[in-house]
């Protein structure tokens, strides 16, 4: 019987409740998937959304998630295999406007997941 291809070890980070929309934080994560994780880094910190220090913290993370399961990893060849944002749990409020009627307000959140292998 022929042996499955094993898939290369991913470790991952996620950050759960970042009170920032997904498609605000999607622009940013867009941009850094399938990166190496230097370039990456670099990129994040020439990025002037506001998303961009969460998801430069969340990449140290996940890099730091993957030294610590294996020690003799080389953290430069690492790269985002992984990048995706889901909404997060929306608060609803209400705005009033003329003539007594009032329209909502949804404060959404995100949940963002970066794998690095």
């Amino acid at each position: 019987m022929a042996e499955q291809p094993t898939e290369p070890t991913t470790y991952s980070a996620t950050a759960k409740g970042i009170h920032i929309s997904p498609r605000k934080v999607r622009l940013v994560v867009d941009l850094i998937r399938g990166k190496n994780v230097v370039q990456a880094l670099g990129i994040l910190d020439a990025t002037p959304k506001r998303s961009s220090p969460v998801v430069k913290n969340l990449l140290k993370s996940a890099i730091a998630n993957a030294e610590q399961h294996n020690q003799d990893l080389d953290v430069d060849s690492l790269t985002v295999r992984r990048a995706f944002v889901d909404a997060g749990p929306t608060l609803r409020r209400w705005r009033p406007r003329a003539m007594g009627r009032a329209t909502p307000i949804r404060k959404r959140s995100s949940r963002i997941t970066l794998a690095v292998g």
